[in-house]
């Protein structure tokens, strides 16, 4: 039910009936998605319906300059009026705007023949009758290439290899990489300017690192003054810009980046530059260059196509002089060192792609169908902890999922296919259980093969640090080079770094790294760390920190050291947030040569603080801080490791308390594997617990589940278990036979690999005997037996077995035995007699066969026939064991014509086929000879003139007849076309004339006989108006008509007369004699003081002619006085028994053709008369038209059919006593 809603209030044009008509309005539902209907009545009329669509319109994006229409169907009684629309603007312009309308198909059409961008706009179609109006809306999407505004202009925008030069004077404000400076130490590139630009702030802190820069405040400061008059500068060309997207890798192997801009004059320039160099792109030709620009409204999408490592860089789009957006785009040397394999999965299973990395990537792009996947209920993407092997897990897999899904890292990308099978065992109109079970994986073990990876980068890591070393090493070693009298040498003074003064950032030559888990001691040099002393410090001239200090954490309660090095040996003092420390109870100050050392034993939370190193001029410092690991509460632990047991479907829900601390680190791991929140993972991170929630559980959720608490003073963990029950596995196979004998068959199997988290207590055993459709249970065992002995079986019978296992749960699927098992030996009947060929023709041959004489105790149940074609060696089965011939005979229909054949045939018993009977005679698939014989030949036909006439006639003859056509015993003439096909013949006589009828003979003659045929062709047309007609009275109360003949009457022999009457009483024509071979007919029954009329028409085979009236004749028109016959002529009695005037003739016409008989009968009263065919009153039968006219009966057949022969007679009765006549009717094949 849908709930109705009153609209008392008035609507636009085109969204409402008209307020004179109706007052109400109630929305309906339509069956297509996105259709808008108002009812405007409350109740329809029987029959009636509101408009509603069948089939809408569908969105459409298209290139400029190309043909575009919508396409709609409408239904609703009355017919809807159907218009179009469009949100902004009109559509009355004919030349930009066509609707049409297909009758015959029902299409209405919205036709846009040269689309511009201007039309692009939501359009609106309405269909609306007296009831309602159904509503639709479509988008339309115009992809304009390029801009028309001229063709200099074009000229300019579009780079090709000609006019590139004209415009290779512009220069971007990021020099080329061939016209960089080298930088000075405190400048800042460029790049790290624009990139800030177009950056979310989300990205501040990750570019600012790459590039060096720790003072944000001073960069925000800056980064404000600069956007204020970036957009400034941007106002003077654009409206609004939106919507930026930095450049990506897309599934088809381009890499993109969009923005959405609104030019203020769509003639302005658009340039793009990658690292300060202009590029050329592309509007139109997008195939044919590697860069290309597109817009679709007021988006504009840049793309790059066949990418390589070159095309990393800084790219920028520039609106004529002014910057709109830069975009880093970096390539990481990265490949696939196992690739994503196709997965064939059946439904509701799911589907796992994996791969492996030559490098660590923190995270792949993953597409389906060519739609980015992301992490959710329906996609799971999992990555190890060494970021090497990337998993993508299609859950719950169905049908429309099956398609081509791929990988991209960098620039490198694979796919593969999903293939989805339906579930056959599922019930139909039921939606079938998830499975457990996962299809797909790459088939190795991806784990060896990242570990092998792992220790290849880690040796290579080394490799590269040892050069790096002996580099270091050999130039330290090497003497300095002789430096030229001028100028001097530079002093030791210079060649020590100073520090910076003033507000300047801080540059630091490598990117930071942003750490999330700091270890628990962690060191970070303030000086040269880590780099071996230079030849000036081995010889004392200057003394250096060579290993300074680090922030410190240590535990409350143990000690901690701190130590420094330096290159000599010098003294040194130690301060703690700014005060001396001397050695005492628990602080230790130690000295051994150049190293350093202050020890805290037993840290307590005063200890914390900030610890300076001072030996001269050279100092170094550190943060101390103390604290304790992680820990939690006992009870909350022993509560925790308590298993979770569910069963599948449900939600598993676990919850740790634990004590706030700052720095606290809280993840759930899964079988050692790190769960992430999203899809079917719920984390919920509190100051003082945490919970994690599992929905929908399946048997691949089971598992340990474990809780870590992680801080920079250590890690504790706790260990639960997630138990998720479920009905088992199917037991292992395959069914193994172990004893088959005429009266028991054992069989065995294995426990299934999964028993759904509960023990399996027995098995179930069902079978089903080969060639039955019934399966039956015949018992279970207990689930430490595996094996199964079937007493109940019958000798040389075949068996197939299937296995349930159950726990508690439930029932798991079935294992069913590969082949089917047989109840003891084969035994196999032995030969029947060999095949006999009853007939053959060019189509089948008919075989019969004996029994075999020993059919060695087993019963048979049919035969398999064999053939083999002459001069071939194989012999071919023409029907298979599970469907053996029943009957000792069989007619055979797979033959090729003129091919010689022999048969052969084996017995089928319960054991299978048995020995094969000796091989018929050869026999050849061909017809016999047969004398020729006409099939259901027609021997009359009519034709109009001026029309082709066509005879056809089937036959059977073999061989082939000769066949011959005669027109009265003559041969043909040559104008008429004689067809000859296999088993056919046709005379065509083109342009047919009076003069063609005629009887025409067809003679089919070969070696065996000959035979023919007649065939009588009529040519006519329809007849010509008879004569004059005239009325004579002969005696009172008859009226001779006559007329004369009609111009055909000598032409046709089968033209005949009907007379038609008319008179002022009844005033409607009534046919009163139809059939006349003469010129005259005598009406009966003329009454005075009435007038009569009547129209004579000529008839044939091709219809009536035009009537020829006769003149009036009445009450004193051509009357004959009678006069009275004396005085007593009143006392003249009528009264008299029936009598046949006229009997009814024999006749004989052809099967097919009309029939007419007729009679005249005399009595009075007037008798009654009734029609007999073979004693049977036809009165009644719709097959025969009778009439009564004044005595003149008349029974017409329309076509004469075999069984309307025999003996036909009219009975005529009346008070005074009866008459009769009869006839027979011969019908002629």
């Amino acid at each position: 039910m849908f709930r109705k809603a009153k609209l008392t209030d008035g609507t636009a044009n085109g969204q409402g009936p008209d307020a004179e008509n109706c007052n109400v309005g109630i929305k309906k539902k339509s069956r297509v998605p996105g259709v808008m209907i108002t009812q405007f009545i409350e109740t329809l009329p029987e029959g009636k319906s509101h408009p509603d669509f069948t089939r809408k319109p569908i969105a459409l994006t298209i290139q400029e300059g190309k043909f575009a229409f919508f396409k709609a169907i409408v239904t609703g009684d009355p017919q809807p009026t159907v218009t179009w629309d469009r949100n902004n603007g009109d559509v009355s312009d004919t030349s930009r705007y066509q609707t049409k309308y297909d009758p015959t198909s029902n299409e209405h059409t919205f036709e846009m023949p040269s689309v511009m961008p201007d039309q692009a706009d939501t359009y609106k179609c309405f269909a609306k009758n007296e009831y309602g109006q159904a509503i639709v809306t479509v988008i339309l999407n115009v992809i304009e290439v390029g801009f028309k505004m001229n063709k200099a202009q074009q000229q300019t925008t579009e780079f090709t290899d000609e006019n590139f030069r004209t415009v290779l004077k512009r220069k971007s404000k990021i020099p080329p990489k061939s016209e960089q400076h080298e930088k000075k130490d405190g400048e800042i590139d460029p790049k790290f300017w624009e990139l800030l630009l177009s950056a979310d702030k989300k990205d501040y802190e990750r570019i600012c690192a790459e590039f060096g820069v720790t003072d944000f405040r001073w960069m925000l400061k800056e980064l404000n003054e600069m956007k204020k008059e970036r957009e400034e500068q941007q106002a003077q060309f654009i409206k609004d810009l939106r919507n930026l997207k930095a450049i990506q890798v897309n599934a088809d192997g381009s890499a993109s980046f969009e923005i959405d801009m609104d030019l203020l004059d769509p003639s302005s320039r658009i340039f793009l530059y990658k690292d300060g160099e202009m590029i050329p792109y592309t509007k139109e030709l997008g195939d044919k260059m590697k860069h290309s620009l597109k817009q679709l409204g007021r988006k504009y999408v840049f793309s790059i196509r066949d990418l390589m490592p070159e095309d990393a860089g800084l790219y920028q789009l520039d609106v004529e002089d002014v910057n709109m957006f830069s975009t880093d785009f970096k390539i990481p040397m990265v490949d696939f060192l196992v690739k994503i394999q196709e997965v064939k999965a059946k439904e509701r299973e799911d589907a796992v792609f994996e791969c492996v990395l030559s490098n660590p990537f923190s995270k792949i792009l993953w597409f389906g169908k060519n739609v980015p996947l992301e992490q959710g209920d329906k996609y799971d993407i999992e990555v190890s902890e060494d970021k090497l092997i990337h998993r993508l897990v299609v859950k719950d897999c169905i049908v429309v999922d099956k398609g081509i899904y791929s990988a991209c890292a960098g620039i490198k990308s694979c796919n593969a296919w999903l293939v989805v099978e339906a579930d056959k065992g599922a019930k139909k109109g039921k939606k079938a259980a998830r499975k457990t079970t996962r299809a797909g994986g790459s088939g190795i073990d991806l784990q060896k093969v990242a570990q092998e990876q792992q220790v290849k980068l880690e040796k290579e890591r080394e490799e590269r640090k040892e050069q790096i070393k002996a580099a270091k090493e050999a130039a330290a070693a090497a003497p300095p080079p002789e430096a030229p009298p001028a100028p001097a040498p530079p002093t030791t003074a210079q060649a020590v770094p100073k520090t910076p003064k003033g507000p300047e950032p801080e540059i630091v030559s490598k990117p930071a790294v942003v750490s999330s888990d700091p270890p628990v001691v962690k060191e970070v040099s303030t000086g040269p760390s880590d780099e071996p002393p230079t030849a000036a410090e081995d010889s004392g001239e200057q003394p250096v920190i060579t290993r300074g200090l680090s922030d410190h954490y240590a535990l409350r309660g143990k000690s901690a050291e701190l130590t420094v090095t330096m290159n000599m040996d010098r003294d040194c003092g130690w301060l703690k947030d700014g005060e001396q420390l001397n050695s005492g109870a628990r602080i230790n100050i130690t000295k051994d040569g150049t190293s350093h050392k202050l020890t805290i034993k037993s840290c307590t939370d005063d200890d914390s603080g900030l610890y300076r190193f001072v030996s001269g001029e050279q100092s170094t410092q550190g943060k101390v801080t103390i604290g304790d690991v992680p820990e939690f509460d006992p009870d909350d632990l022993h509560k925790f490791s308590k298993p979770v047991i569910i069963r599948v479907g449900q939600n598993a829900a676990f919850k740790m308390p634990f004590i706030p601390q700052e720095s606290l680190v809280v993840s759930w791991f899964k079988d050692g594997t790190e769960i992430k929140d999203g899809g079917g993972v719920k984390i919920l991170k509190e100051p003082n617990h945490s919970r994690l929630l599992l929905r929908d559980c399946l048997r691949t959720d089971a598992g340990e589940i474990k809780i870590q608490l992680k801080n920079p003073f250590g890690v504790v963990e706790a260990t639960s278990q997630l138990i998720v029950l479920d009905h088992p596995g199917p037991p292992e196979g395959p069914v193994d036979t172990v004893e088959t004998t005429s009266s028991v068959i054992e069989i065995k199997w294995n426990p299934p690999k999964d028993d759904g988290g509960s023990a399996v207590t027995n098995y179930i055993i069902e079978r089903q005997q080969t060639g039955q459709s019934l399966w039956t249970k015949l018992g279970d065992v207990l689930a430490d037996r595996t094996s199964f002995r079937d007493r109940n079986v019958i000798h040389g019978k075949k068996y197939n077995y299937r296995i349930y296992a159950e726990n508690p749960e439930g029932l798991s699927d079935a294992l069913e035995t590969a082949d089917s098992i047989m109840a003891g030996i084969m035994i196999l009947s032995g030969p029947p007699g060999a095949p006999k060929v009853v007939s053959a023709s060019k189509t089948c041959i008919n075989l019969t066969w004996t029994p075999p004489e020993d059919d060695r105790g087993v019963p048979i149940i049919g035969y398999q026939v064999e053939k083999q074609k002459k001069d071939t060696n194989e012999w071919i089965a023409l029907n298979a064991l599970n469907e053996p011939i029943k009957d000792v005979k069989f007619a055979v229909k797979d033959v090729m014509e003129g091919a010689e054949y022999e048969f052969r045939v084996a017995a089928i018993n319960e054991s299978g086929s048995g020995d094969l009977s000796p091989p018929s005679a050869m026999v050849c698939a061909k017809n016999p000879n047969m004398r020729p014989c006409f099939k259901d030949p027609e021997d009359f036909i009519v034709v109009r003139a001026g029309n082709s006439a066509r005879v056809k006639i089937c036959y059977e003859a073999e061989p082939p007849p000769q066949i011959t056509w005669l027109k009265d015993d003559e041969p043909i003439s040559p104008w008429i076309n004689i067809i000859n096909t296999e088993g056919m013949s046709q005379l065509v006589i083109p342009s047919s004339k009076r003069s063609d009828s005629a009887i025409y003979t067809v003679k089919a003659k070969n070696s065996v006989g000959e035979a023919s045929f007649d065939i009588e062709v009529r040519v006519t047309d329809e007849p010509k108006t008879p004569g004059p007609v005239e009325l004579e009275q002969t005696v009172h109360g008859k009226v001779v008509v006559s007329w004369a003949p009609s111009p055909d009457q000598e032409l046709d022999d089968r033209l005949y007369y009907v007379v038609a009457q008319h008179d002022s009483n009844s005033r409607v024509w009534k046919t009163v004699a139809d059939r006349l071979l003469t010129n005259t007919y005598t009406a009966n029954n003329i009454l005075p003081g009435i007038e009569y009329h009547f129209q004579i028409y000529a008839k044939n085979d091709m219809g009536l002619s035009d009537p020829s009236q006769s003149p009036t004749w009445g009450a004193n028109s051509n009357r004959v006085h009678l006069s009275s016959n004396g005085p007593n002529s009143t006392d003249i009695s009528f009264e008299r028994p029936p009598s046949i005037l006229v009997p009814l003739k024999v006749h004989t016409p052809p099967k097919g053709y009309q029939l007419y008989m007729t009679c005249a009968v005399r009595g009075c009263p007037t008798p009654s008369v009734s029609w007999y065919l073979n004693d049977v009153c036809i009165n009644s039968d719709n097959n025969y038209y009778i009439t009564n006219s004044f005595g003149v009966c008349s029974m017409y057949i329309l076509r004469v059919r075999q069984k309307d022969s025999g003996e036909y007679k009219v009975v005529a009765v009346n008070s005074f006593g009866k008459a009769d006549c009869s006839t027979k009717l011969v019908v002629r094949d």
